[in-house]
């Protein structure tokens, strides 16, 4: 991972001070050499989400998000190995992510397969903690795209934009149900399918997705709601979570 060239390290121990990561507002300058605008996938795992959009839509620059190095390496390699011109990936933790990009620096957010974390809604990455995050280095009115086996994070997701008046732009709970009616946003989704979401497939799971535009004024809220968990899922935690959502 140290010696690939598409590959930015910076775990919690070599976390610059508050501005002073090199590359934050100099992305596209220092490491695309292009001014093509700038998408993140948030908790990438192995990367195929960022190499598959990189090829699929080479007049925008990806970057994939994670701290796992082990998983990242299999699509920082294959798209080293391919010539991918961009593509990058950024080894960190996610709880840091606006210290690495600038006001207005990104357009895009995906998020796929995120840990529903139905214990605690503050780590939930569409939680209003991390919405606002990429409040602080997104776009005006950039999309966030979630794509999820997750019942219990696609209701939370909904919930939370409803409570906070936020159309969605696309919305299903079945992605790959009757594709071929599919709009342009559905179909670009489902284009991809990453090694957790064939295996979320295989044991008859329905793929969730919905993509937003985040705005940038306003005070967000967390919905007070009761949310069945998802039971499926090995959690040792009570089969509901309660109205207090960051519990």
């Amino acid at each position: 991972m140290a010696q690939n060239p598409l590959v930015v390290e910076c775990p919690f121990a070599a976390l610059p001070r508050e501005g002073e990561f090199p590359l934050r507002g100099r992305w596209r300058k220092d490491f695309f050499h292009n001014d093509a605008p700038i998408v993140l996938e948030l908790g990438c795992g192995r990367g195929e989400y960022t190499v598959g959009l990189g090829r699929m839509v080479p007049e925008k620059n990806y970057i994939g998000v994670d701290i796992k190095g082990a998983r990242m390496w299999t699509g920082a390699s294959e798209a080293l190995e391919t010539g991918m011109q961009n593509v990058g990936f950024l080894r960190t933790q996610i709880e840091f992510i606006d210290q690495f990009f600038a006001p207005g620096e990104v357009s895009e957010i995906w998020l796929t397969f995120s840990d529903p974390q139905m214990k605690k809604a503050s780590k939930r990455l569409t939680s209003t903690s991390f919405l606002e995050r990429y409040r602080r280095f997104m776009q005006p009115d950039g999309l966030v795209h979630l794509k999820t086996d997750s019942r219990f994070l696609f209701t939370y997701t909904c919930e939370l934009l409803r409570a906070n008046g936020i159309p969605t732009l696309a919305c299903t709970d079945n992605l790959y149900a009757g594709r071929e009616a599919h709009d342009g946003l559905l179909s670009h989704a489902a284009a991809i399918q990453t090694y957790y979401e064939q295996m979320w497939r295989q044991q008859g799971i329905d793929i969730k997705y919905l993509c937003f535009r985040l705005p940038q004024e306003g005070t967000l809220a967390e919905p007070d709601v009761e949310i069945p968990l998802d039971e499926y899922r090995s959690y040792h935690r009570p089969k509901r979570s309660g109205k207090e959502t960051g519990k």
